[in-house]
């Protein structure tokens, strides 16, 4: 099986710009580039399902290339519903340090900045040397234009098709880059610049796009759906990670594992087969968190998510260090307290009861602990002595309703 079988059948590939694609992309040797604008300091897992598929494109023997938006993101790709807002000159240069070092880390890749090449482009030069190649019809009817000719667009917006099409021209002409992958969403961008370097060279080149990474409402993995799943350790934790991968649906685990992972066909299919036939062992889910986790961030990451995660569903909390219970805190409900309550009135304060009779009724049948004990005494002072990591009071009710008050 080629590297475009093994796409196809992994579900990469959506929309080829030539059949000759197929048999190009199995020969090895072309240099392709996959870009993202600087919108955020770190990439998240939508960007990691797409930069996966450079990473198996490499070890398929091609040459890939991280374009950073320097200068698109100053403009901002259209949204199908809305204009994206502006971010300033120095929140773009900080993004993009982060993502360079980000994806030079993880992925290897060489990383290049489209600003270099479009900052010095005087108006009218634009306007002669790319402009004329752009027939205003060809342009409105690409999807993302269309759609958005209702509601209005702006000539900033429309104009971004032209700037992500000479990007691919710049590449094509400074380092023979003839193969662009990207979203799915960035089909018309990505055929304006097949275009224009037909036209300026008579020359083909080449793209495709992969589907985006969805949960099962079609919704897609990105920052401005739902919380996003950073790459960042510091945006989100290994635990939180964790968390997400193995409560993911069971309807998805597989496309997420033919996606995000190097597992191989036969493994997948394995379990595939578990998830079908014994779905209460999750076997497929601890995959994929293994799998991703152990990419990102190492073996030693992915340990410690498991350890916090069994810890807190049925082990002894103070067994964590601080740095693991703090990660898995890092979703429950938190409350500020600033003075000694007892346990009853604390149960009271973040909910887990609706009166002191139910707290003590709660208390005296064993279904409370507080940092990991189990205690019986509803008068119990929540004092400073009895804090965890300094100034944490983990309640429990049961077994898995968890509540932090956490003190000034």
């Amino acid at each position: 099986m080629g590297i475009y079988e093994e796409l196809e059948w992994r579900g990469l590939i959506k929309d080829v710009s030539s059949p000759d694609l197929r048999e190009k992309l199995n020969n090895g040797g072309m240099t392709f580039y996959i870009g993202t604008d600087p919108t955020g300091d770190s990439l998240h897992i939508g960007h990691f399902s797409s930069f996966l598929i450079s990473r198996r494109l490499k070890e398929a023997g091609h040459h890939p290339i991280l374009l950073v938006g320097g200068g698109t993101g100053m403009i901002g790709d259209p949204k199908p519903d809305a204009e994206r807002p502006m971010i300033t000159k120095e929140e773009v240069d900080h993004n993009i340090a982060c993502l360079k070092k980000q994806a030079e880390d993880i992925f290897g890749f060489e990383v290049v900045n489209n600003y270099d090449w479009i900052k010095d482009i005087q108006v009218i030069d634009f306007l002669r040397d790319y402009g004329k190649f752009f027939n205003i019809n060809y342009m409105l009817n690409k999807d993302i234009v269309r759609r958005r000719l209702d509601q209005g667009i702006t000539y900033t917006e429309f104009s971004y098709m032209i700037l992500q099409a000479l990007d691919f021209l710049h590449l094509y002409e400074e380092r023979g880059v003839t193969l662009q992958c990207a979203g799915q969403d960035q089909w018309g961008n990505i055929t304006a610049g097949i275009e224009l370097i037909r036209k300026k060279h008579n020359t083909e080149c080449y793209a495709f796009t992969m589907p985006l990474l969805t949960k099962s409402d079609g919704t897609k993995f990105g920052k401005s759906n739902g919380k996003a799943i950073w790459l960042s350790p510091e945006k989100t934790s290994s635990y939180e990670m964790y968390q997400f991968f193995i409560n993911s649906e069971d309807a998805k685990v597989i496309d997420y594992l033919k996606f995000l992972t190097f597992l191989s066909k036969e493994e997948i299919e394995a379990l595939e087969e578990s998830n079908r036939n014994e779905p209460h062992l999750r076997k497929a889910h601890k995959a994929l968190a293994h799998e991703v986790i152990s990419f990102l961030r190492g073996e030693e990451a992915y340990e410690s998510a498991v350890r916090i995660s069994e810890t807190f569903f049925g082990g002894d909390i103070r067994s964590l260090s601080e740095k693991e219970l703090r990660e898995g805190i890092s979703d429950l409900p938190r409350f500020p307290l600033n003075e000694e309550i007892t346990l009853s009135d604390a149960l009271l304060k973040v909910g887990a009861c609706s009166s002191k009779r139910e707290a003590r009724e709660l208390i005296n049948g064993s279904s409370i602990t507080l940092n990991g004990v189990k205690e019986k005494d509803p008068n119990l002072l929540l004092s400073a002595d009895r804090a965890l990591a300094g100034n944490l009071f983990i309640l429990r009710k049961g077994k898995k309703n968890y509540f932090v008050l956490e003190r000034d």
